[in-house]
């Protein structure tokens, strides 16, 4: 596909220049059909619910602009419920708030647990005195880190240098506005919900326990035994197994006892990812802290903190804010991104999770007792004992679990051509690459089993296993997928549904192309897929359920799937993930949300400029849908007026016709405010009818009375900005 994208000055055009229809609403329910319960959203390409024939298709497509709100379709709205820096426990609500888990207590009371994942700095930096009412010293920081070379080991610094002390201020502000939070809810007397501070508000960040050690977090499983060896190859942070903080949290689950599960992601921006042979991270200095007012990483460096303790799993219960988290460590170490738990009476517990990178891989735990009671809440210490396993794809469709035990066999294999596994020199972190059978044959000839790259024995030798998961998978053999970013069990049939937001590759990894191709066998296909995965004992069958691209490619019309979510009527919500630097995805617009029904993709919202939508969850009775607007301006800040760009596509109507078109970009965002010039803000949104759905159309389903989503709980003050 072409791409262009230039400057309205460089065109010599103002507003007037791209004439079109604004994308600021959805078409009329009278347009044309559609097998969704709602008008679907006109979006920026034409889509085949979009009930416009080609000839306008032509006429509506071919000049657009795109509009910095949060989009919902004609008889729903949508309101602010938190956003960044609003109180909340002895905190406040942090920055690019992520998964969501709505846990009822009773009709009229809830908690809303939240995620937050990583600092987006151009709009942290502009917007942190407003959220917060406290000045940080940015721009020295920014002055003295170019002067000492663009990174700098703040721990080899005298502690009274004025650099050492800007580095702890900023990096204590980022890390304690990471984590997750918990909101007390009530419901409103329009049948909304509104935040109500109470004792269960809560906060846990990325330095909780740097003072108080009664905060710190609690690790169970074999890395624990890994934590309190004195004897290492690597940092001992003199914690033993306790640990402090947690950040990088994105995607989530619920159990059904009612803890929430928190993934810790990319965690290697911020500490270091690689390990030894025994399980222990290099020195805090090999991720050294690194501020140019656009970038923010290395924040564990300044704190001294182990990256092997990062990019686990969190057990966090909601109702028990006496209870510290808990990092599970038969769950494994990796870049977490996702979680789903099967419990059923008389069966293990199993939880499925994804590694959210490019060749990453798909996880089962299984544990080593049955489950009794599914709502028990001493199931929790099911997560402390079992096997961890990783996919193995078959490109027939099968599949089966390879475990991650000293036992297992040693048996890369080399996707596109090499193969990244634990260093053949045990002595050294991290990995090496293998680019030829030769290479790989001596590997495989000089370790046999994973017992011989992790040496030792029992807890320990498990623990280095699981710390160091994604290599270990990696040398038994395991599939490298294309970016799992979430999984969902479908309540009608047990279906695990897995959203792959990309097949795309770099230094790390890439994509198995065997298994991740486009509708007409295309590698690498940019724009992700859902994958539908039917499990048993030790074997699985798999097809894909849903593939984004373009229609005129053989795509749904969305691109890059994020976090899902299955309503009571068993369809499934979904939040796309494009990257706003991507050129090839450029032409979907901004991230969105859509409603996968019957094989078909419906477009229910879209997000505010250069945001993420994440999170999607609905509340006990699905009267209102939260919303998670991640990073709204990230790449620009907050918008000011004639601060846009033209961009230029080549589309195809319903019959296959070329279709050329003009894009008008608004560059930054003034999001929930609205005001022009206003630093933007990532915050949580409620969408929830305020009418009647429309009738449904002549052959279609009529599902407005199907729930109260459907249906209009009654009117409410205005939409969001």
């Amino acid at each position: 596909m072409k791409r262009r994208t230039l400057l309205i000055q460089l065109l010599g055009l103002g507003a007037a220049g791209v004439a079109g229809p604004a994308l600021a609403g959805s078409r009329s329910a009278a347009v044309g059909p559609s097998g969704a319960p709602f008008p679907p959203l006109l979006g920026p390409i034409p889509l085949p619910d979009d009930g416009l024939s080609a000839a306008e298709q032509q006429r509506h497509y071919r000049r657009i602009r795109l509009v910095d709100r949060l989009q919902v379709p004609e008889g729903y709205r949508a309101d602010v419920l938190l956003s960044w820096g609003d109180r909340l426990g002895e905190g406040a609500m942090g920055f690019n708030n992520d998964y969501l888990a709505f846990t009822p207590l009773g009709s009229d009371r809830a908690l809303l647990t939240i995620n937050f994942e990583y600092i987006s700095a151009i709009p942290w930096c502009a917007g942190y005195a407003e959220a917060r009412g406290r000045e940080l010293p940015f721009a020295p920081l920014i002055a003295a880190m170019e002067q000492a070379g663009g990174s700098v080991d703040a721990a080899s610094l005298e502690a009274s240098s004025p650099l050492r002390q800007q580095i702890a201020t900023v990096a204590a502000a980022a890390l304690e506005d990471l984590g997750i939070g918990v909101a007390e809810l009530v419901r409103t007397a329009d049948g909304g919900w509104r935040h109500q501070p109470g004792k269960r508000d809560r906060r846990v960040h990325g330095l909780s326990g740097v003072d108080d050690p009664a905060q710190r977090l609690r690790v169970s499983g074999p890395a624990a035994a890994v934590f309190r060896r004195q004897q290492r190859l690597g940092f001992n942070d003199g914690l033993a197994d306790q640990v402090i903080g947690t950040f990088a949290n994105c995607a989530g689950g619920t159990t059904p006892w009612g803890t929430v599960l928190s993934a810790e992601e990319n965690v290697q921006t911020q500490v270091v990812e690689a390990v030894y042979a025994d399980g222990s991270s290099p020195a805090p200095a090999a991720c050294p802290f690194r501020f140019d007012g656009r970038r923010l990483a290395g924040l564990g460096n300044p704190f001294q903190l182990a990256g092997n303790k990062y990019g686990w799993m969190v057990e966090i219960n909601p109702q028990r804010p006496e209870l510290p988290p808990v990092k599970h460590s038969w769950l494994g170490r990796f870049r977490h991104e996702a979680v789903a738990v099967r419990a059923l009476a008389g069966q293990p517990l199993q939880v499925y999770s994804g590694c959210d990178r490019h060749g990453g891989h798909l996880y089962r735990f299984v544990s080593a007792e049955p489950v009794a009671d599914p709502r028990d809440p001493a199931n929790s210490r099911l997560l402390e004992a079992g096997r961890l396993e990783v996919a193995q794809f078959n490109a027939d469709g099968t599949g089966r679990w390879l475990p991650l035990d000293p036992a297992t066999a040693i048996a890369p294999q080399r996707t596109n051509g090499s193969v990244s596994v634990p260093h053949s020199d045990r002595g050294q972190p991290g990995a090496e690459r293998l680019s030829s059978d030769a290479e790989l044959e001596r590997y495989c000839r000089r370790f046999r089993t994973l017992a011989d790259l992790y040496p030792g024995g029992g807890e320990e030798q498990m623990g280095a296993i699981l710390i160091d998961a994604h290599l270990a998978a990696n040398a038994i053999g395991a599939t490298p997928t294309a970016r799992p970013e979430d999984t969902e069990l479908d309540p009608r049939n047990g279906d695990l549904l897995i959203s792959f937001t990309m097949g795309g590759s770099d230094e790390g990894g890439s994509a198995d192309p065997a298994i991740f191709r486009g509708p007409e066998g295309q590698t690498p296909w940019p724009f992700g897929w859902v994958m539908r995965l039917s499990d048993g004992d030790k074997t699985f069958r798999w097809q894909m359920a849903a593939t984004g691209g373009t229609p005129w490619e053989g795509g749904l019309g969305f691109a890059n799937p994020d976090n899902l979510a299955i309503d009571s009527r068993g369809d499934i919500w979904m939040v796309t993930d494009r990257s706003m630097g991507d050129s090839a995805t450029d032409v979907f617009g901004n991230n969105a949300c859509w409603l996968l029904s019957g094989g078909e993709a419906h477009l229910f919202a879209t997000g505010p400029m250069e945001c993420e939508l994440c999170g999607p969850c609905f509340d006990s009775d699905e009267t209102t849908l939260f919303l998670a607007v991640q990073h709204p301006g990230e790449r620009n800040g907050a918008h000011r007026a004639g601060e846009e760009e033209i961009q230029a596509f080549q589309l195809k109507d319903r019959s296959g016709a070329p279709l050329e078109q003009l894009r008008q970009v608004p560059l930054g965002s003034n999001w929930p405010s609205g005001v022009p010039g206003r630093n933007p803000r990532p915050a949580i949104a409620m969408v929830r009818r305020i009418r009647p759905a429309p009738p449904a159309a002549p052959g279609r389903r009529d599902r407005s009375g199907a729930g109260a989503w459907w249906s209009a709980p009654g009117a409410g003050a205005g939409p969001d900005g």
